[in-house]
């Protein structure tokens, strides 16, 4: 019996619903994106979708490259899936304990023992702020790495997958981390959730206003105009830098996915390479699709963020 929501969806649509027969390369676009990774030290990839225009361009877009935090979207969706199915709820009730303790981003890990939540907020906070313990809780919830690798399978998706704590996974995370994905696949993601196509209508609206909300402005989401929405995801880790990026421009929405691996410059500094060229990327986007719109990043606005004086 199939569950009702997006895997029916999934096996009707499939990731080609994305690049369907009516898409057209746009080579000019290609070369353009071809020219601003070329010097990149490390492996680069990208690929561009125009939801108005049907017009797509990628460099290395079916390659596989590591998640690091995008993985939760997937998270996101099979969360989600689970709602759908009646075997959970946004306002269920949830308990935070200290053995849940996980380092880096996020803010659940400074929560309180024995703290009471609920899942919204355990799922925002994955969304919004990255949160770690929120995503390894909400991985779990969802039915683990298999379950959700299986629901990847079921919308069309070939490499998308779930590595960290999945069962019959442990060599192939010991190479892509805890998750892995081809830009053109992740994106594909988005383009469903942003066409209301995964789970239902309301489950859609709802993931896509979650990831319309980070709070990691610094890096391609600095190149867009602050009245302009766009969801989005980052993921990092020292030598894998990458973002995942919808934005509802003016003349029409586009998608697009910078994957980023072997990185050279591991540092965590402002002028990493692949955050540059995350926001080179970004930048160039915004003005090859809206050249009229005459805006550009207020003159202080990397001093503002790095904390430095104008």
């Amino acid at each position: 019996m199939v569950k009702k929501g997006f895997i029916l969806l999934g096996f009707l649509l499939g990731v080609n619903s994305v690049c369907s027969q009516e898409v057209q390369n746009d080579p000019a676009l290609e070369k353009e994106l071809q020219e601003i990774i070329d010097d990149f030290k490390g492996v680069a990839g990208v690929y561009v979708y125009n939801l108005a225009t049907k017009k797509e361009a990628g460099i290395y877009a079916d390659t596989v490259f590591p998640t690091a935090s995008i993985v939760k979207v997937p998270i996101l969706a099979a969360l989600f899936q689970k709602i759908e199915n009646g075997e959970l709820s946004l306002t269920d009730s949830l308990f935070y304990n200290k053995e849940r303790i996980y380092g880096g981003s996020g803010l659940m890990q400074f929560y309180k023992d024995s703290t009471k939540t609920d899942l919204r907020n355990v799922v925002t906070l994955m969304i919004t702020y990255s949160d770690n313990v929120a995503s390894l809780w909400s991985q779990e919830l969802a039915g683990g790495g298999e379950e959700i690798n299986k629901i990847m399978e079921g919308i069309g998706l070939t490499h998308t997958r779930v590595n960290s704590r999945t069962k019959g996974r442990e060599e192939i995370w010991e190479k892509y981390g805890w998750g892995q994905t081809t830009p053109r696949e992740m994106a594909s993601i988005l383009v469903k959730i942003r066409n209301r196509e995964l789970v239902s209508e309301a489950a859609s609206d709802e993931m896509y206003r979650m990831l319309s909300n980070s709070f990691y402005t610094e890096y391609s989401l600095s190149q867009i105009p602050p009245y302009v929405q766009a969801a989005s995801k980052q993921g990092m880790v020292n030598q894998s830098k990458s973002e995942l990026v919808m934005v509802n421009a003016p003349n029409g929405d586009y998608v697009f996915y910078i994957a980023t691996t072997d990185n050279e410059d591991e540092s965590w500094k402002f002028d990493n390479e692949a955050w540059v060229l995350q926001r080179k990327i970004s930048s160039f986007l915004w003005n090859y699709f809206e050249p009229d719109a005459g805006w550009k990043p207020a003159k202080d606005s990397e001093a503002l963020i790095q904390g430095q004086e104008p």
